[in-house]
Formats: structure tokens, sequence, C-alpha cells
């Protein structure tokens, strides 16, 4: 994240005593900090020199600049701005995992059943003697949506196609929707341990 560059205020009384209506350099730095989990006294020492400061003064200080409005509002500005990509990446993948999960497998290719002459038993038999053979014929890689498919490659035999697992994407996208619940057996009464350990992983 680029700072802010600003000029930082300083203390009242003294030269370039001006206050900005934005972060300095430093309270920027220390709400960065804030906001990537660190702790008030950590964010504060690595946002300002603290080598003639003790521990108490330091948590004073930045207990006092964590209530500064203008850091919680970029904090605010940050977890906003951060749940606004976590939103966009999910409905990204729901979107890929609908893809793979409702596609329709003859936009990958196209099949069918056609009736011809068995060579080998009409010359053992003396008479005509008819079969069914499946023609496959895979699309050109330009009408296909190539985020649908794991694996194309060529066989002595023809060709191998895989697509990806539509039964995996449509159990992704009902687990998301909470339309599934893990059924869990026990072998006699539950102690409290493997109730408390169920209830966590169920919250996952």
């Amino acid at each position: 994240m680029d700072e802010i560059a600003v000029k930082e205020p300083t203390r009242a009384g003294k030269r370039g005593d001006i206050m900005s209506d934005k972060l300095t350099i430093k309270q920027e730095k220390y709400a960065q900090g804030l906001f990537t989990g660190l702790s008030q006294r950590e964010a504060y020492k690595q946002a300002y020199n603290c080598e003639n400061m003790t521990d108490k003064t330091i948590d004073e200080a930045a207990c006092r600049l964590a209530d500064d409005s203008k850091v919680i509002a970029r904090i605010t500005e940050l977890t906003e701005g951060l749940t606004k990509r976590n939103t966009a990446l999910v409905e990204r993948v729901l979107n890929q995992l609908s893809k793979i999960a409702f596609a329709d497998i003859k936009d990958m290719l196209s099949y069918k059943t056609i009736k011809t002459l068995d060579e080998t038993a009409t010359s053992l038999l003396g008479t005509p003697i008819t079969t069914y053979k499946t023609i496959i014929d895979l699309k050109d890689s330009d009408q296909v949506d190539g985020t649908l498919i794991s694996e194309v490659q060529e066989t002595k035999d023809g060709f191998k196609f895989k697509r990806n697992d539509q039964m995996k994407a449509l159990e992704l996208i009902g687990k998301h929707l909470g339309m599934f619940t893990d059924k869990v057996e026990w072998q006699g009464s539950p102690t409290f341990e493997q109730l408390l350990k169920n209830a966590l992983s169920s919250g996952e």
C-alpha cells in the first residue's frame, strides 16, 4: 500500500505546527499495522521511533492514536475495501463452480450413433451384417470454454477427454449455501470433548 505523502504535524508550539485533514505518513503506517493484525504497541513501534520510550509510554500513545477519528476512519476504509475484494472473489469462484456444475457436455463435443457394415462378420458369414458405431467429435478450442475441461490428450485409439468434476462443483456450491449437513455417528455416548470438537468443525 502506497504511503500518503503529507507533512506530519508537529507538537503544538513548535515550528511547522500545521494539522492536516489526512493522515500523516506515520499515522498511515500505524493504521496499516493495526489493519494487518499487529497489536497497538507493535504497530506504534513500527511507525514511530520509540528508542527512548518505555512500553507503558508506547501503550498510552498507541491507545490515544487508535482512538483518533482519522485512524479509525482509515482502518474502516481498509476493512471495507478488503470486504469488497473478498466478496468479488467469492462471486467469481461461485460463478466458475456454477459453470462447471451445470455445463452441458454437448457444448464441448458432439456424438452420434451410425449404422455401418461389419466387414469382418460379413466376409465370414457371407451375408451383410450391420453394426452400430458411435462417432464423437470434439469441438474446436475456440468454440469451447477451456475452464470446463481438465484434460484433452491424444491416444493411439483417438483421444482422451475429461471435464472438471460436476458433482464436486455441486457439492461445494451446496456446502456454501448450507444445503448439506454432515451426519456424525457416535459409538456410545459422546464425551464433552467430542461434542465440542464436532461443534467447532461444523462452524468452519
